[in-house]
């Protein structure tokens, strides 16, 4: 008998999974409370339905063969970043190419789920929804929940004295759609994340002054890397990964940040991270060119608000504020589950590799997307669905409830008493994540394995970019396409920027200079395949740790 499931929001994650359930010949139904899918990527003039949504000028930062489905390239004229009407655009020929938009049911609300009496033995879940104010109860086999972290944007407005004084507009980013009616103004961006960036960027084409405050300063990415090419296709590769197993991470963060420097000096730009605070990172092309440029300015956290004007901690006060935007990010919620599963959900450290509650006898559901990671969100739910499906059918398995529930409780109060630092709030390595999700269905790719075989295939696995169709080379759902889409996948990123072709033009040639740019790192990490072991890697590190960051130490403060 065939298994039904639940599947909560057609969003990036949404529709993904329910691709993944009819991979797997489980019968999904998928509620979505708007009226289309795409979730957060349905652009829409207001906010008023509650649900958040991009702004119209969003463009995404991670590149198009980062970031799309594993058997489902996006076209190649496609850009490599696109705004979110393309982006949408790739989501609706990605259900539409399935046919899996007859398995949504638009405009239904999710009212609660629940166990059944006989879970313990079923692990079955009643649904209940509600379709244009009538409400629906069915019975589910497994859910897979994939509302996402967007769901309630996080206003903390207590934690800044005198705000309640301020005479004027207050805004979180949730509400912010275009920059029309912000013109002529004086507007305080507070938080510097991606969204923070952005706006802060956008507004100062058209308002008096922008003011851009943060508690703990960032590093400044590209979208573009060295020679051009996509910032997140030169540096997600699996000998870069292999590398920073063997280096010391002081050595290696030395590195980075010097790189980073090198663009541009984050300390003169007000941008460099406060001391003590955990570096973060957010991309952003065009902030140090409106920093240089005057049209932004770099404030320290807000100390308190006046009526009309912000007190910083650094003792600066600005006047005539009229705009004050928080882009302080959204806290997420289950408000369908009942206690206590609807707060344990919410604790990372009590999912299963980010997925599977720990307190449930049967594992009957999965939490789609609820994870930060160094690399394509859309990626890792999908692997996520697969992993999950599988699950479900009982064809993977999952260690015993208690013992996992056993583990995670030591763990809290472990971070509870400071005896570990806890980690689930930090990104977690893109690579490292999904290999271990594709260990578990089956369908992490050998290297060595894939070096006898086909050694071509196997250096592009290796040295080049960790696209998502590396998952779709070997195990269940094995794609047949993975292999050439994993060969064109330069072919897909050059061709949108192939617009003018000059004929008298010298060729660019493209091995050698290929070569130049990865030619000494490939010989690192080949050297370091050859000798690897756990006896060999260890003493490595700790030989390296041990001189070199002294001399570091000593190279950084003179």
């Amino acid at each position: 008998m065939t298994k039904k499931v639940a599947v909560i929001g057609a969003g990036v994650s949404g529709i993904s999974s329910i691709k993944c359930c009819v991979d797997e010949d489980l019968e999904p139904t998928c509620f979505e409370r708007s009226d289309d899918i795409g979730g957060l990527w349905k652009f829409t003039e207001s906010s008023k339905d509650g649900m958040t949504r991009v702004y119209k000028s969003l463009v995404t930062n991670v590149c198009k063969e980062m970031s799309c489905y594993s058997d489902f390239p996006f076209h190649e004229d496609y850009p490599n970043f696109m705004n979110q009407e393309k982006f949408w655009d790739y989501l609706q020929e990605f259900a539409e190419h399935f046919d899996l938009l007859k398995y949504i049911q638009f405009k239904t609300t999710v009212c609660s789920i629940t166990k059944r009496p006989d879970f313990s033995e079923t692990g079955q879940w009643d649904v209940v929804t509600e379709t244009e104010g009538k409400q629906n109860r069915a019975v589910f086999d497994a859910v897979m929940v994939c509302t996402g972290h967007f769901l309630n944007p996080h206003l903390p407005l207590e934690a800044f004295p005198g705000i309640h004084k301020f005479k004027g507009q207050i805004l979180h980013s949730q509400e912010y759609k275009i920059p029309e009616g912000f013109q002529g103004k004086r507007i305080l961006v507070i938080g510097l994340g991606n969204t923070g960036g952005d706006i802060a960027v956008e507004l100062s084409r058209t308002a008096a002054q922008v003011l851009l405050s943060t508690r703990t300063g960032t590093w400044v990415l590209g979208r573009s890397e060295d020679w051009g090419y996509p910032f997140n296709m030169m540096v997600i590769r699996r000998y870069y990964s292999f590398i920073a197993q063997v280096l010391p991470s002081r050595f290696l963060n030395w590195i980075q940040e010097r790189k980073l420097n090198k663009r541009f000096n984050h300390e003169d730009y007000g941008l460099s991270i406060t001391k003590g605070k955990t570096a973060k990172f957010i991309v952003n092309d065009e902030l140090p060119n409106c920093i240089l440029c005057g049209t932004i300015t770099m404030k320290t956290s807000v100390m308190e608000f006046t009526e009309t004007s912000a007190v910083f901690e650094d003792g600066t006060v600005e006047e005539n504020i009229d705009v004050v935007i928080f882009t302080t990010g959204y806290t997420f919620s289950f408000p369908f589950f009942e206690e206590p599963l609807k707060s344990l959900c919410t604790k990372k450290i009590f999912l299963y590799k980010h997925v599977f509650p720990l307190n449930l006898e049967r594992a009957t559901l999965a939490i789609i997307g609820l994870l930060s990671l160094k690399g394509s969100i859309l990626s890792a739910t999908e692997l996520q669905a697969r992993w999950a499906t599988r699950v479900f059918k009982g064809l993977c398995k999952i260690p015993p409830s208690q013992k996992l529930m056993m583990e995670a409780t030591e763990k809290e109060q472990l971070i509870k008493r400071g005896v570990i630092k806890d980690t689930n709030k930090d990104k977690l390595d893109y690579i490292a994540y999904m290999d271990d999700i594709a260990a578990c269905i089956g369908t992490k790719p050998s290297i060595p394995l894939l070096f006898l075989k086909d050694p071509r295939l196997a250096w592009e696995v290796f040295f080049g970019p960790c696209t998502p169709y590396q998952y779709r080379l070997v195990g269940p759902g094995k794609w047949d396409g993975a292999r050439n889409a994993i060969l064109t996948q330069w072919d897909r990123t050059l061709k949108p920027l192939k617009t003018r072709i000059v004929p008298d033009s010298s060729k660019p040639a493209s091995m050698s200079h290929y070569l130049k740019a990865w030619g000494a790192p490939v010989l690192l990490a080949s050297l370091l395949l050859i000798c690897k072991s756990s006896l060999f890697l260890k003493l490595v590190r700790d030989k390296l740790q041990n001189r070199m960051s002294p001399y570091l130490v000593s190279l950084w403060r003179g």
